[in-house]
């Protein structure tokens, strides 16, 4: 199973001036694709902190995707962050700034030199370009590097997504009546003989208007397995607390 990691940069998402919303995105996304999220990161504008993260993620992940920080302004330190991370250099891409030269002619916009900073990324990193991409995505090794502006991030990521596309989940639920005591030891029991079956555990405060009081979610690539975790678990579990399925 594929895994990714997400980090998030900026000080705007730390201090609560803006409300992240690639995240929840990217996590339904790559959810329907069926590549497993193992962790985000959110850094501040800080070239370190942005390196640590990326190097930190990249070595344990098969796919990192970044949102933010790659403007033309003193806080856009994204690329420099990523360059630092593999310990290369950055450069000016010729392509990318035939780009926006031509899109600020066509514009009938002035260019200031700031604006060219869009066209430096690090040393040996890839285009991704595509028929719905004016702009190609930046590709350095496994980190996929996006834009902040969630509208231009979800045009980026919708453009390549079909690149991560793997075998689906498989997701079982089961509504029991009583709270997570009572079925704590059957669902370590389940779960240490299906160790490929990934079991969730979900509370309530009060009980549902339904009359459940916790959800369980059994989910995993292999249909059987998820299928045979279930009958296990409710095999074990007192039939009177069952509510359903």
């Amino acid at each position: 199973m594929a895994s990714s990691a997400l980090v998030v940069i900026g000080n705007e998402i730390l201090s609560g001036k803006i409300v992240d919303t690639n995240t929840p995105f990217l996590i339904s996304e790559l959810r329907s694709l069926g590549v497993r999220l193992a962790e985000i990161a959110v850094v501040p504008d800080e070239v370190d902190r942005i390196a640590e993260a990326v190097r930190r993620v990249s070595a344990r992940n098969d796919y990192v995707f970044t949102s933010g920080g790659v403007g033309p302004t003193h806080d856009d330190v994204t690329m420099e962050g990523i360059a630092a991370a593999f310990s290369v250099q950055i450069i000016r891409h010729q392509r990318l700034e035939a780009l926006l030269r031509g899109y600020y002619e066509l514009q009938r916009l002035p260019l200031a030199e700031r604006n060219l900073r869009m066209a430096d990324i690090p040393l040996g990193a890839q285009l991704l370009e595509g028929p719905d991409l004016r702009w190609p995505v930046v590709l350095m090794q496994n980190v996929f590097i996006l834009p902040g502006i969630p509208e231009i991030f979800r045009r980026k990521f919708l453009a390549i997504r079909e690149r991560f596309r793997e075998a689906p989940f498989f997701l079982r639920r089961v509504y029991v009546r009583c709270d997570e005591g009572p079925i704590a030891d059957p669902l370590e029991a389940v779960a240490n003989r299906f160790p490929e079956v990934a079991i969730g555990s979900y509370p309530r405060m009060q009980p549902a208007e339904d009359g459940h009081r916790v959800l369980l979610t059994l989910e995993g690539k292999h249909e059987p397995s998820v299928q045979a975790a279930v009958e296990e678990l409710l095999r074990q579990i007192a039939e009177h607390v069952i509510h359903s399925t």
